[in-house]
């Protein structure tokens, strides 16, 4: 699909929901600001859970918070609903980043169950203040009013409710198209490569839940006023649940998906209202929530990934111009060839009582290629996820470009300008060439939430994507940079995960056994590629076993064997040491 064709189904779309007060009976128009309501709470678990991987059963809760608030400044309080608007989207981001702060920090399921706690945490708290009607709730809420006008009909609210949800869906898509939504849909497959782009997980992760909480509090504040009467119930841990299945219908990673998820669930649950009671013969009630499950199961049997994504698996995909010529981002200052660059002395590693790396000590010299080899279980990763940050030494010191990093956070040793490459490949399958690559351009751009949803700062992004296509040309992926990285063989995802290092402009270019896995010409063709590196005056640190791979490749190599340094030298010394050829029972003679 072209972009105009895009914009017109938009469009289509937008016309629809603007006749459809005009031509709906009020119980449908009500059916629908409901749908809308929902929706708000089920784009942000889109992000949250879909985008961001972070599981929510407790967002009932947050819609709770901004209804209560709203309903206590303006029915108990007397002040205007957009007073209470403020306060409570106020107090429900500020409760979400306490939260953030306490949970996020969880992994698995124990960050889920952690929601559902403070989920029922606070749903409990909502019925057992006096001052919040207790389970009696509070009645007699104003309606929101526009200057004079006061919107007291469903009708009347209706444009309202749907106007934010166009907005939100602008902006949610404007995000996901920035610098900080691509971290964020980074973050789905863990913090490791995340962090090794200089991004910081946890506030990505922290921003993403208060933008979820945020939209729950926008659904709390527009159902406050359209009901005119809260209690504890819509807000309890079973709506929690229903938001999140209303996610997982439309699509979890999609926010179209959560306004079409909140549309099949409400009508497929009002259905199950309307037609039990003609089967079940007045046992309607026991049987509603086990009739409308079992609807629900067979529902992601036939789309397990929701409806948005299997629609759209059978429409044109959208073509996508090329990027075009932009300004260069700002570079880092490179190191003069031969000055000493990394130094690592008397480094130490254990886990327990086994000692992986074990006072192990070398140089890195600006301008060469050195390679750290090693039969398996040598400590070669060890000592690398050591000098990147991934792990931390015991004992001894590391200095880059003559500043201790021993202690860094892999983040800020990745902004000082070394970028890593994994053992296992590790890329954003979903995500195109060009995109994975742009995740490498984090650390050299600024563009934050707000301008990224306004596109405030289009010149950067354009700045972004002009480097990341650069990177892919110049290690040969040029030609189809909107191709999906999962669709890639595993010796051309080697190469993007160097293309998106590349991107970061470091100063050190360190590779965790990039020949791992690949073919004879494919490792040809990565020699070829790490030459023109050099040849570009780039430092290059390889962790590899492949001795063969390295011989004709690096300047210098350190030779590890269990967790101890052996020797080091030129490549025709290692090749002819004795201790050497032993390690690896026989090598190469």
């Amino acid at each position: 699909m072209t972009r105009f064709q895009i914009q017109l189904v938009a469009m289509v779309a937008l016309a629809c929901l603007a006749v459809a007060p005009f031509v709906l009976n009020p119980f449908s128009i009500t059916l629908m600001n409901y749908i809308g309501i929902y929706s708000l709470v089920a784009i942000g678990l889109a992000l949250l859970t879909g985008v961001g991987g972070i599981v929510s059963f407790g967002q009932a809760a947050f819609v709770g918070i901004a209804a209560y608030a709203t309903a206590w400044v303006s029915a108990l309080n007397g002040y205007s609903p957009w007073l209470g608007l403020l306060f409570g989207v106020a107090l429900t981001c500020c409760v979400a980043a306490i939260l953030g702060v306490v949970t996020l920090r969880l992994q698995g399921h124990f960050l889920s169950l952690s929601t559902v706690a403070w989920g029922l945490a606070i749903g409990f708290l909502f019925g057992n203040v006096e001052g919040l009607g207790r389970f009696n709730g509070i009645s007699s809420i104003p309606p929101i009013s526009i200057g004079s006008f006061a919107l007291v009909s469903s009708a009347q609210i209706y444009f309202l409710i749907w106007g934010i949800v166009a907005a939100v869906l602008l902006l949610g898509y404007n995000l996901l198209d920035s610098r900080l939504g691509r971290a964020m849909r980074a973050l789905r497959g863990g913090n490791t490569l995340v962090e090794s782009l200089g991004i910081n997980a946890f506030q990505i992760k922290l921003v993403t839940f208060v933008i979820a909480a945020f939209l729950a509090s926008l659904s709390g504040w527009l159902y406050a006023h359209m009901s005119r009467f809260i209690s504890p119930g819509p807000f309890d841990a079973g709506m929690g649940i229903e938001y999140l299945m209303m996610s997982m219908v439309g699509g979890a990673g999609s926010l179209l998906g959560g306004v079409v998820g909140a549309a099949v669930v409400t009508l497929l649950k009002n259905s199950v209202q309307d037609y039990l009671p003609l089967i079940a013969k007045g046992a309607s009630g026991q049987l509603e929530i086990v009739a409308f499950s079992a609807l629900f199961i067979l529902f992601l049997q036939w789309a397990r990934q929701g409806i948005v994504p299997f629609v759209a698996r059978y429409l044109p995909k959208a073509r996508r111009e090329r990027p075009l010529p932009a300004p260069p981002l700002p570079r880092r200052a490179q190191p003069t060839p031969g000055e000493l660059l990394l130094k690592v002395d008397g480094a130490e590693r254990r886990f327990g009582g086994l000692v992986a790396v074990n006072n192990v000590s070398f140089e890195v010299r600006s301008g060469e290629i050195l390679a750290v080899i090693g039969p398996n279980g040598a400590g070669k990763s060890t000592m690398f996820n050591c000098l990147t940050g991934a792990l931390r030494v015991n004992k001894g010191e590391i200095v880059f470009a003559g500043r201790p990093i021993t202690r860094d956070a892999q983040s800020r040793i990745a902004k000082a300008g070394i970028a890593r490459t994994f053992q296992h490949v590790k890329l954003r399958p979903r995500m195109s060439l060009l995109e994975n690559v742009m995740l490498g351009t984090y650390a050299r751009t600024r563009t934050g939430l707000f301008a990224g949803a306004f596109r405030l700062n289009q010149r950067e992004e354009a700045s972004a994507r002009h480097e990341a296509l650069m990177q892919l040309e110049r290690v040969g992926l040029g030609e189809k940079p909107f191709e999906l990285a999962g669709n890639l063989p595993l010796g051309n995802q080697r190469i993007l995960e160097i293309a998106r290092a590349l991107a970061a402009d470091p100063a050190l270019l360190v590779l965790d056994e990039p020949a791992a896995g690949l073919r004879r010409q494919e490792k040809l063709r990565l020699a070829e590629l790490l030459r023109s590196l050099r040849a570009d005056h780039l430092t290059i640190l390889i962790v590899e076993h492949d001795m063969e791979f390295v011989m004709s490749l690096v300047d210098r190599i350190v030779v590890l064997d269990f967790g101890s340094k052996l020797c080091e030298g030129a490549p025709a010394a290692i090749r002819s040491d004795e201790r050497v050829q032993e390690a690896y029972l026989g090598g190469v003679a």
